[in-house]
């Protein structure tokens, strides 16, 4: 019951954000005077660069820690795994490393890093807040992610050459965040951001 209460929540406010980013959209027929005041929309850039890096980044969290404590256990057992371990308890960070590509690219898009001078439209602002929602969310496969790692990680504890299975089956769940980061760089270049 408390999971479709959280799921009916998270749907309104992606409707609300929806309808919102409808709202700005159709205001973007303004005169050439309105759009040089593009400082308006270089906030909801900056909200785009958060929403990338900061959903992604706590998928990325989870997944290290549900394969650390895996790698810990293995490790205290069998210390000359470590290596092995290591190597498997990382990859969930990459979708945190797609976050942060994301913002960076988003920001050199609008002008927040380099020169100031480009001209943002409320479209290209909202653009960078869907963007980054997109990238963050897919970026959450971490977690699957670093559950798989966990199981991987054991199976090396009872057999080291299973490693480099395991990490064909890590490595899968990531497809999902580079999907993600594809998309957005594909909205980048079509919203004029790149």
């Amino acid at each position: 019951m408390k999971k479709m209460r959280k799921a009916a929540i998270f749907m309104m406010l992606l409707a609300a954000l929806f309808l919102i980013s409808a709202i700005v959209a159709s205001a973007d027929e303004l005169t050439e005077d309105e759009k040089l005041e593009t400082k308006a929309n270089k906030p909801l850039v900056i909200l785009g660069c958060a929403l990338a890096i900061g959903i992604a980044g706590i998928g990325s969290a989870i997944g290290l820690a549900l394969a650390g404590s895996s790698a810990v256990a293995v490790t205290a057992e069998k210390p000359d795994l470590f290596s092995k371990c290591l190597i498997l308890q990382v990859l969930p960070m990459t979708q945190s490393v797609y976050g942060l590509l994301t913002a960076i690219l988003l920001m050199m898009g609008a002008g927040l890093l380099g020169s100031g001078d480009v001209s943002i439209t409320s479209v290209m602002g909202m653009g960078a807040v869907w963007i980054g929602l997109a990238v963050g969310l897919t970026g959450t496969s971490a977690i699957n992610q670093g559950m798989v790692a966990s199981s991987s990680i054991s199976a090396v504890g009872r057999n080291p050459d299973v490693a480099s299975k395991g990490i064909i089956f890590t490595v899968m769940p990531e497809t999902i965040a580079i999907f993600g980061l594809l998309v957005g760089i594909l909205l980048m270049v079509g919203l004029r951001l790149l």
